[in-house]
């Protein structure tokens, strides 16, 4: 096992099951000091007394590794600082942030309560600006005392922030917010030493289990494709030292695939140089879209 993150203290938000908890262990195995925070949530966000961040403590301790837990909410100020200070406190350093708390509410549209809308952004969008804005005001200070961190960020959006998902536009909208965060947190914190990138998984968890099925990739083949710990090796990389000069991308991994998204860039164009008439703007609209690439379908249509 590669010791990539060696001596390296790390943070994974939301890290008591799935994707998390599949991030926790790797970096753990990589040599990390893992914190490992979960506010024990059920899938649509009710508060649990499972105590799961313990569990994946006690797994690490077990396989030799190093972690601690923090049960706080990180979608508010005090829970967030609390978080970046626990890592500061037990190990003395903070190198890694990946942030992947979430849940679901799903409804259509028109079903959606004001309610569902503000809890799931919330935890997803709320919850990754926080403990970002904590940690960077950590490492900027750092770095103006002389002692430029190299710093990781790692956040997690998906491909329905991306595409858009029938069903989820609660949730498309907080992690297209997330992409948007990333890329203005990597503009802003570079010259600190502070690199934020982002994934967009496809992994079976809570969250994901009504959509993949428990198959694997090919009968007898021995590889599920949508294993949560598929994700984590580009995660650990992002993560560590070795991912120097990356910054401000989004990765979508899924399986033993990794792909680099590209965004929202300048397609066709046409400039009149004055102002167009409606209808010259409509023709005009017409023909650059004819010119333009197809988008990709939302997920569900």
């Amino acid at each position: 096992m590669s010791r990539m993150s060696e001596g390296r203290t790390v943070i994974v938000t939301g890290a008591g099951r799935g994707l998390g908890r599949a991030h926790a262990l790797a970096f753990a195995a990589a040599g990390a000091n893992v914190v490992v925070n979960d506010l024990d949530v059920g899938l649509d966000g009710t508060i649990g007394t499972e105590g799961s961040a313990h569990q994946i403590v006690a797994e690490i301790r077990a396989a030799g590794g190093e972690a601690i837990a923090h049960g706080g909410d990180v979608a508010t100020g005090a829970g967030a600082a609390s978080l970046i200070a626990a890592a500061l406190e037990t190990y003395g350093r903070l190198d890694t942030l990946v942030n992947n708390a979430g849940f679901l509410r799903d409804r259509m549209l028109v079903n959606l309560d004001e309610d569902d809308w503000d809890a799931v952004v919330r935890v997803h969008l709320k919850g990754h600006f926080l403990p970002l804005k904590h940690a960077a005001a950590h490492w900027r200070a750092e770095a103006k005392a002389g002692r430029t961190p190299v710093a990781r960020v790692v956040n997690t959006s998906s491909g329905a922030g991306l595409l858009g998902s029938l069903g989820q536009a609660n949730y498309s909208a907080a992690k297209a917010g997330i992409v948007a965060l990333t890329l203005v947190a990597a503009a802003e914190l570079t010259r600190y030493g502070i690199q934020v990138n982002a994934i967009a998984p496809a992994a079976r968890t809570r969250m994901t289990e009504h959509t993949f099925a428990e198959t694997m990739a090919a009968p007898g083949a021995g590889f599920d494709s949508m294993a949560p710990e598929n994700v984590s090796p580009l995660v650990v990389w992002l993560g560590s030292a070795a991912s120097e000069g990356v910054t401000g991308r989004i990765f979508e991994a899924e399986g033993g695939r990794i792909t680099v998204m590209e965004g929202w860039r300048a397609g066709p164009t046409a400039d009149k140089g004055a102002r167009w008439t409606p209808e010259e703007a409509g023709e005009t609209a017409l023909k650059l879209l004819g010119e333009a690439e197809a988008p990709g379908a939302v997920y569900g249509a």
